[in-house]
């Protein structure tokens, strides 16, 4: 067994690892070549980061383990919080709370939080009834979340992006470049997915093998595959506080934050139910 827990932390780290410093780093680079908003780059940020738990959580329903499924998503969504509350305090930039658009984001990932703990606690199935449910949570969330951005935050966010083009006279988007960084994003999936089927057979070894409960995998997934989303929460805010546009970096973690919890809930558990489902 020993073996098996050295290969599931290989694994999970390099899944993390790659994410890290590969995924992350060419999206954002890929964002800012586009010249994108603070709120899209957060969007993007989110979506990468999201990546691990899509392959732990797709792994894990093909072999079954619908448990550590729902405890992985729990899990990952719940550290993400606290990692993004450590980040704004750390940052000194709670100021930021003050804007309505990113209250009403906060709240919304608390939901987030509280809906996998309603299914656990009162014993819903996850199953085909479930995703028309999570479908118009997913389109409400983004509605609220685009909707209050639009009313509170747009011309804020409009005029300081305008402040810091200035500022560093940017260059325009290169071609060559955003097309470089779509070949690397494609091979990095592609090892990424290599290297999730190789932690798939570990942790279903060691949940049938070694009877390790799918509980305590789901955990330690969450746990491991909600690193990526502290390096960009920390980041996003570095990035903007040397620039003097704070609120930025706050936007930009912020939809990081609520993009990742509603992708981890809505969508991605979603396909680990279709794969439970139909295989």
């Amino acid at each position: 067994m020993v073996y098996e827990w050295i290969q599931f932390i290989v694994y999970t780290g390099l899944i993390v690892v790659i994410s890290k410093y590969v995924l992350v780093v060419i999206l954002r680079k890929l964002a800012e070549n586009l010249e994108l908003k603070a709120t899209t780059v957060g969007n993007i940020a989110g979506a990468a980061t999201s990546v691990p738990e899509l392959l732990t959580i797709t792994i894990s329903s093909m072999k079954g383990l619908m448990g550590a499924s729902i405890y992985n998503i729990l899990s990952s969504n719940v550290i993400n919080f606290l990692q993004y509350i450590a980040s704004i305090v750390v940052n000194k930039n709670r100021k930021a709370f003050q804007n309505l658009a990113i209250q009403i984001d906060i709240v919304l990932v608390v939901v987030t939080i509280l809906i996998p703990i309603a299914l656990l606690w009162l014993n819903i199935g996850l199953n085909l009834y479930i995703i028309p449910i999570f479908v118009l949570l997913y389109a409400l969330f983004q509605y609220i979340n685009h909707n209050a951005h639009k009313l509170y935050l747009q011309q804020e966010e409009e005029k300081l992006k305008k402040q810091i083009d200035e500022e560093k006279e940017a260059e325009k988007g290169n071609t060559r470049k955003t097309v470089l960084y779509v070949v690397i994003l494609l091979l990095v999936g592609t090892v990424l997915f290599v290297v999730g089927d190789l932690l798939g057979e570990t942790i279903e070894s060691l949940a049938q093998h070694f009877e390790i409960s799918q509980t305590v995998i789901g955990i330690l997934l969450g746990i491991a595959t909600s690193i990526p989303e502290l390096i960009t929460f920390f980041e996003s805010q570095k990035h903007y506080t040397s620039k003097h546009h704070e609120i930025l970096g706050v936007v930009e973690a912020t939809n990081n934050l609520l993009t990742s919890n509603l992708l981890n809930l809505f969508v991605i558990q979603t396909i680990g139910i279709l794969i439970v489902a139909f295989s």
